[in-house]
């Protein structure tokens, strides 16, 4: 009951919000209702009123779906209670088992923090009033990744072309290497996606890398880190893939809070994501990865954005 009135509640309060900010907002530009970007950073505001602002106890937050959600319950405990220790209140990780599902936890209230792919980020900035402010990295240097199209080693093809009228696996609708990038590039390759092959939706990158190495499909879409993380784990064999297509580099995964948490809490949950060292195991699964670096959304998310404004049609923002 607790569980449903707390959807609800946070149903209600969307509501109510989309409703006063039709009229109080001076600009939302590509935002739901719900949100306004007043000052034009193209994320949320924080609420204008106190009274709108959350400071829970418990905090809830998920890492992106990109994978089988149980390869980060265990990979992120040691971070999980560094949180803990350093905010001084109760966190919990939730294994999420969708992006879309993602997102709109974090729409309804339910996510308070999420790491979000590259391309959801987007939508969960959008629709959901998230406000990335870290990315895994090494140095100073932001981690980032090729858009890649691989086919099994011992299959005939040479070139994009080839592969019209074929079986080839997009990850999600929300992913940027896995649909949005392809969408936009490919057509460029000579293979224009939905008119040269149907996407099969494979669901996750992982399991597209898997079909190509089995055979279920005859290429697939993917990013190069997520493959780069399963070699390491001996999941596959680099020589089993040839690449017939490597784009310029993206930005990896943001992390981001909602838009209406206390800039108080905001401001603590930033210095304990930049002074937590990872883990040995953490350095391991994310390519030598070894901290949370701060990024703005408005710059470091540019080319992402411009992907998706060529795949819908619209100008620049």
């Amino acid at each position: 009951m607790r569980r449903w009135a707390g959807c609800i509640g946070g149903l209600l309060l969307l509501t109510s919000l989309a409703r006063s900010d039709a009229t109080t907002c001076s600009h939302r530009g590509e935002l739901d209702a719900p949100f306004c970007d007043a000052n034009g950073d193209l994320v949320a505001d924080v609420p204008a009123e106190t009274s709108a602002l959350r400071d829970p106890h418990t905090l809830i937050w998920a890492y992106a779906p990109i994978e089988d959600p149980a390869v980060y319950a265990n990979l992120f405990k040691p971070f999980t209670r560094h949180l803990e220790k350093c905010l001084g209140r109760q966190i919990v990780y939730y294994p999420i088992q969708s992006t879309k599902g993602e997102i709109q936890a974090m729409r309804t209230g339910r996510l308070h923090f999420a790491g979000f792919s590259t391309g959801s980020t987007v939508e969960a900035v959008n629709r959901a009033g998230a406000v990335p402010f870290a990315a895994k990295g090494i140095g100073s240097d932001v981690r980032g990744y090729h858009v890649m199209a691989i086919v099994n080693a011992a299959s005939p093809y040479t070139s994009l072309q080839d592969l019209k009228g074929k079986r080839v696996a997009h990850a999600t609708p929300l992913s940027n290497s896995g649909h949005l990038a392809p969408l936009a590039y490919f057509p460029d390759e000579g293979l224009a996606p939905g008119k040269d092959y149907a996407p099969i939706m494979s669901g996750s990158h992982d399991r597209s890398i898997l079909g190509v190495a089995r055979g279920d499909y005859d290429m697939a879409a993917i990013a190069s880190d997520v493959l780069d993380r399963m070699v390491e784990r001996g999941m596959v064999d680099r020589e089993a893939f040839r690449i017939l297509y490597k784009s310029a580099k993206f930005p990896t995964s943001s992390f981001a809070h909602a838009h209406d948490l206390d800039p108080s809490l905001v401001e603590k949950m930033k210095a304990c994501f930049f002074n937590y060292e990872f883990t040995d195991e953490m350095k391991a699964e994310f390519g030598g990865d070894e901290r949370f670096l701060p990024i703005r959304y408005e710059q470091d998310w540019r080319s992402v954005r411009e992907v998706i404004e060529k795949v819908s049609g619209a100008p620049p923002l």
